[in-house]
């Protein structure tokens, strides 16, 4: 009666909609905090609704909303649906801009088909299709010229006597079951009262069995298999690692046991499924779990986007890239961080959902924790944490701060092509201004920032054969303070007579590239561009820096002030040093 009672709404308004496209939005109806309980809301809500959609909302929320519809058509539709008791009386009207990725229906991206142009009767219908696809909700059968026949293998009374020998975890597991499957909406209760009933009826019905809303021992059975099929293959079984004081079921046919490195349990792929298990396990307290946190989002296995919070004594982190999926969680008890991470194949997402389960389900404290030097003798490296490779930028060079906000200088070509631009590898930054003649950058940091130091231009023009010094992170950022490199001033034009450039006698390194050029008192003069251009390599020992009236140019362009130096006492090589490493900053590129 509910589906009807939708249908008739959903033609009322259609017929009422006018002829031209308007803005789609959508109706917000819930929010939960776990990504298992929005998908349990999802399932319990497309039993009755249509157009149900799950987003992330950012900080580890997910939202569930319904759409999309035309602005003009959602208030009557939110109204009708408020009145039939259908959605919770605090469900509003929300923009596509409030959602993140689309996770539900599973293939389905409405908000790229809205920002695409797409009308909302198109991205319904999308939508819809998806969700048949997906949820298996109510199916409707398929005509065919002899109906299959009922297979029966316990009348009614027998099945009734059968399942009242069931126990209250059997009979859990079959709601279970039926959820996963899309035909129960209710609470794990144990209970089979009127909404198990029909469930089971529609799970029988869709299966081609008698819909008598009784399970045989053989739909039981069968019911139970179509629910672990998903786990097939995987050689799911609990494995208590007493090293690391952790039990938990496990994909033993996928993964195998490799090494330990201490705060983790390494479980490695076996086989063609690209799938890996951390144990975490360690001493500690609130610090260290906080610091946990925080490391394992520079490693390579946790993807930059993605939900994550920390509150309290546990964490949840989960990193969503183009080819692999990571979900951690870890907790504080009695002085002991313990946790796990499963990395799994993106694409693979009903399967991963239902180990994830599994494995959250199972996980149990053993007594002690994983000894903190275990593994200490393996081959050590500045580019791993425990094992686990650190993620790293596609590239990074120097810049240096030009104004008390924060505003960055650096060389264009560590700008291009990134999906993400960093400063001292904390703090992000967008790309304000390009100058690609001159190979220089300007960059503002998302949030503003308080330097050390900030340039000041020379105004005089530098003699020939002058001392001069550049700052910048030689090394890319592997040392964590810029260093500083002393040379001289060869000539106050480039080789073709370039007025905008300096010829300098310095012995610089790539990472150098975007650094300031300061003279003997601390004006900055030039910043030094790259060693290479255009394909060609400049000879050791000699470099080139855009001077300070093109660098004051650009800066002009993009609107932001700069300071100027009338020049001043000489600097001692300690004082030089400190200023100059002061406004120098690490610039990092990221994919």
């Amino acid at each position: 009666m509910t589906r009807i009672f939708m249908s008739l709404l959903f033609i009322v308004f259609a017929g009422a909609l006018p002829a031209a496209a308007q803005q789609s939005v959508f109706i917000q109806i819930e929010a939960q905090p776990s990504l298992a309980r929005a998908e349990d809301s999802l399932r319990r809500y497309a039993l009755e609704v249509q157009d149900v959609n799950g987003f992330a909302l950012g900080g580890g929320w997910y939202g569930i909303a319904l759409g999309p519809y035309d602005e003009d058509e959602a208030p009557g539709i939110l109204r009708n649906l408020r009145a039939a008791r259908l959605i919770p009386r605090d469900s509003y009207i929300a923009q596509p801009s409030e959602y993140q990725r689309q996770f539900w229906p599973v293939g389905t991206d409405l908000l790229a088909a809205i920002e695409s142009g797409q009308t909302s009767d198109a991205a319904q219908s999308e939508a819809r299709s998806s969700q048949a696809r997906t949820e298996r909700v109510d199916p409707a059968p398929e005509a065919t010229a002899d109906p299959e026949p009922v297979l029966v293998d316990e009348t009614p009374r027998e099945a009734r006597a059968s399942e009242a020998r069931l126990t209250r975890e059997e009979r859990a597991a079959l709601q279970v079951a039926l959820k996963w499957a899309g035909f129960y909406g209710g609470a794990i209760d144990a209970a089979f009262g009127r909404g198990t009933r029909g469930s089971m009826a529609r799970w029988q019905e869709a299966n081609s069995f008698e819909p008598t809303g009784v399970l045989t021992t053989r739909q039981r059975a069968e019911l139970l298999r179509q629910y672990n099929a998903v786990l097939d293959g995987l050689g799911l079984r609990v494995v208590r690692d007493t090293e690391a004081g952790i039990e938990m079921r496990m994909p033993m046919d996928v993964v195998s046991f490799d090494r330990y490195e201490a705060p983790f349990a390494h479980y490695t792929a076996t086989g063609n499924i690209e799938a890996r298990v951390l144990l975490i396990s360690q001493e500690g307290d609130r610090a260290t779990l906080a610091g946990l946190y925080d490391i394992m989002q520079t490693l390579e296995i946790v993807p930059e986007t993605g939900p994550r919070t920390i509150q309290g004594d546990a964490f949840t982190l989960i990193g969503e890239g183009a080819y692999f999926i990571s979900h951690t969680q870890a907790w504080l008890r009695n002085g002991e961080v313990k946790g796990f991470t499963l990395i799994w194949p993106a694409g693979d997402e009903e399967r991963r959902t239902r180990l994830l389960g599994e494995m959250q389900e199972s996980f149990t404290r053993l007594d002690g924790t994983l000894d903190p030097t275990a593994g200490a003798d393996r081959e050590q490296s500045i580019n791993l944490v425990a094992g686990l490779e650190i993620r790293k930028p596609k590239i990074s060079r120097s810049g240096f701060y030009v104004d008390r906000a924060g505003t960055v200088v650096t060389t264009s070509e560590v700008v291009q092509g990134c999906s993400r631009i960093t400063l001292d590898d904390a703090y992000d930054a967008t790309v304000q201004a390009v100058d690609e003649e001159a190979g220089i950058a300007v960059l503002r940091p998302v949030d503003p920032l308080a330097p050390l130091a900030v340039a000041a231009f020379g105004e005089a023009v530098p003699r020939l054969k002058a001392d001069i010094a550049v700052a910048g992170y030689s090394y890319g950022g592997v040392l964590s303070a810029p260093t500083v490199t002393f040379g001289q001033l060869e000539d106050v034009q480039g080789l073709q007579g370039e007025e905008s450039l300096k010829r300098l006698a310095l012995s610089a390194l790539e990472g150098d590239a975007g650094g300031p050029v300061v003279d003997a008192g601390g004006a900055v003069v030039g910043m030094l561009l790259p060693a290479q251009s255009n394909g060609r390599r400049l000879p050791d020992g000699v470099s080139f820096a855009a001077n300070a009236e093109t660098i004051r140019a650009v800066l002009e362009a993009a609107g932001v002030r700069s300071a100027a130096s009338t020049g001043g006492d000489l600097l001692k090589p300690e004082a030089l040093t400190q200023r100059a490493t002061g406004m120098t900053v690490l610039v990092s590129c990221w994919d």
